[in-house]
């Protein structure tokens, strides 16, 4: 069946390379970037570790908590991360989860048969404060996930929790945004004293002032 969005992110536990974790503890009231890898010691995913423990500003920025797996072992992992930070000049911080049994992979059908029955392929879950999945992205082996757009998205989910608003295409902070339809214009008079603009009776824009207001 999957992780379907807006359903409660499944709860584990698990060893990682900080220590063993109850996900849900571990994650407390903060939002999660949930995200798994095929294998450590391998290239693509050497980048995107080291690309996560760069950002760590920008992710703690936003209240959110990384949280890497792959399904080698934590002492693989703490050997990898020497790697990471060697290659990548940066400094690994985030807990990878060791699943080398595949059972937090497969709960989280992050295994994908055809591409293989032992590695997980690249995917990723936003999960918000109240344990909801928000968003996922499925990536193949061979490609490595664009981090910019992954900023993006978390921007653009917290903004509409934060202002009743939806995100058009292409959309980044500082952009128009659109007022759902659901809203009536009588409380958008509330809710958006700044006015907006009538393109179509189901398409309103305004803008607000950035994506944390």
């Amino acid at each position: 069946m999957g992780v379907r969005i807006g359903e409660t992110a499944p709860d584990f536990e698990a060893d990682t390379t900080t220590g063993p974790i109850r996900f849900h503890d571990w994650a407390g009231g903060d939002w999660v970037f949930f995200f798994s890898h095929p294998a450590d010691f391998t290239p693509v995913c050497t980048t995107e570790m080291g690309r996560t423990a760069q950002l760590a500003d920008q992710f703690a920025a936003r209240n959110v908590k990384p949280l890497g797996l792959s399904t080698d072992d934590v002492d693989e992992h703490l050997k990898w991360v020497e790697d990471v930070n060697e290659t990548q000049s940066t400094t690994l911080t985030f807990p990878i989860v060791a699943d080398p049994d595949l059972k937090i992979a497969k709960l989280y059908e992050m295994i994908h048969p055809a591409q293989s029955e032992t590695e997980a392929v690249r995917s990723v879950f936003i999960i918000d404060p109240e344990k909801r999945v928000r968003l996922t992205m499925t990536y193949p082996m061979s490609v490595g996930r664009n981090f910019d757009e992954i900023l993006r998205v978390i921007d653009a989910l917290q903004a509409g929790d934060r202002n009743r608003i939806a995100t058009p295409a292409d959309w980044w902070p500082g952009g128009d945004v659109i007022i759902p339809p659901s809203i009536p214009d009588d409380e958008a008079k509330t809710l958006f004293p700044q006015g907006w603009t009538t393109i179509k009776p189901y398409l309103r824009t305004t803008r607000i002032e950035s994506a944390k207001d």
